[in-house]
């Protein structure tokens, strides 16, 4: 089956990079698709769409949430530049230069 997920060619990537670019590939999707759902959402006039539309939406957070996880359990400096910038007060950029230099 041709896909063009891969910069590389895919017999060279091991199973465990495969797993993570379609890892990828999905948290991709997923923010492509919160975005779909937020636009109809601002224009959606009928309550009843507008409410299925929602409860999709919160769908979508959930696998994106779940496919972040699964990435940042791979890869430990990310989940440590990820957490000193998440869920922090104040400046997001300053969070993440101080996150980015403490991990290297």
């Amino acid at each position: 089956m041709p896909t063009d997920q891969y910069h590389e060619p895919p017999e060279e990537l091991s199973a465990e990079t495969r797993t993570f670019a379609r890892m990828c590939a999905s948290l991709s999707e997923e923010a492509e698709a919160i975005g779909w759902y937020e636009q109809r959402i601002s224009v959606e006039p009928d309550e009843a769409a507008k409410s299925i539309m929602v409860d999709s939406l919160g769908e979508e957070y959930k696998h994106f949430s779940m496919e972040l996880e699964f990435l940042l359990r791979k890869k430990p400096k990310w989940r440590e530049i990820a957490q000193g910038i998440l869920f922090q007060e104040g400046s997001i950029v300053k969070h993440g230069e101080s996150a980015e230099s403490a991990a290297d």
